[in-house]
């Protein structure tokens, strides 16, 4: 049977959506900021109200269809206790350095992805992604330095961002493969629940309190909620079932780029001579490794 094909939408749309989900996500460091509460907090409620929220529509779109069985859970697992440990190293390093830099060193994560494949999928790798990977840790060894000398708290943050992007890389290996057994409403909706679980227990263990904050705090933890999880990820989401991945990849470069802009009125963060330097050196890096690693995946199906 052949499958039916996707509902046409105006070109304008999935561009329109990816330049939403990137400006929705530009956001994140913000709402980390003005939660004022400790990282491991707000990153439980951005993901606890975002499964709230979806709940109803994913109990409606499911009602007549069995529960997923545990060996599909694997994957969304994994994703879920990889995100609780991502959010809850990036919130607390966007309260030790700014926003522009936990941002940018959080997207170093295409790197660990694409030494990934290669080290456990054999995936073959180019001249271009090496000296994408030497550009991209020589920026951010920029950033990390020139910080860690003049603002010891600062390269700590940075430090925190960059642990933090090694489990964005295990979410993003495990969604590879775990989006192939569910829809991406369904998907996002059980990572978050089990992402939400995580951050719950790692709150608990470090003693941080769930409650007791204030209103802006909790409208903070809202609109995180429903902006950079929601908004975000469903429009990047809404985006890659339009567009080439070799588009939408290299564009969400442009988030980090979009963040330092958005701090300078939001939260008076004005960028060193040292941090743009890395930045830009960072930057064409992930772009570079962006393009080996699509050129790879490309060359591996064609393969099969």
């Amino acid at each position: 049977m052949t499958p039916t094909p996707a509902a046409r939408v105006p070109t304008f749309l999935p561009y329109l959506a990816l330049a939403v989900g990137i400006l929705s996500l530009s956001l994140s460091a913000m709402f980390v900021r003005w939660a004022e509460a400790p990282g491991p907090v707000t990153g439980f409620y951005r993901v606890f109200f975002a499964a709230c929220i979806l709940t109803p529509f994913i109990v409606y779109r499911h009602r007549k269809k069995p529960p997923a069985q545990k060996p599909r859970l694997l994957f969304p697992l994994i994703a879920g206790i990889a995100t609780a440990l991502d959010f809850a190293f990036w919130n607390t390093a966007a309260t030790y350095t700014t926003a522009a830099n936990v941002t940018l060193i959080g997207h170093t994560a295409p790197l660990w992805v694409a030494l990934a494949g290669l080290l456990f999928f054999g995936e073959r790798l180019k001249g271009d992604f090496w000296l994408g990977l030497v550009l991209a840790m020589s920026g951010a060894a920029i950033i990390v330095g020139s910080d860690f000398l003049l603002h010891p708290h600062l390269g700590f943050g940075d430090l925190l961002a960059l642990i933090s992007s090694f489990f964005f890389a295990a979410y993003y290996l495990a969604t590879e493969r775990g989006r192939r057994s569910f829809d991406a409403p369904t998907y996002a909706w059980l990572m978050a629940l089990l992402a939400a679980a995580s951050l719950f227990v790692i709150n608990l263990v470090l003693g941080y309190p769930l409650w007791g904050y204030s209103a802006q705090t909790w409208l903070a933890f809202l609109v995180a909620a429903v902006v950079a999880q929601l908004l975000g990820y469903l429009s990047v989401t809404f985006a890659l079932g339009h567009l080439p991945a070799s588009i939408v990849s290299p564009t969400m470069i442009g988030q980090p780029v979009m963040t330092a802009l958005l701090a300078i009125p939001l939260l008076a963060e004005v960028p060193t001579i040292s941090q743009l330097a890395g930045g830009v050196i960072a930057l064409t890096g992930i772009y570079l490794v962006n393009q080996a690693h699509s050129r790879a995946k490309k060359s591996e199906a064609s393969d099969r």
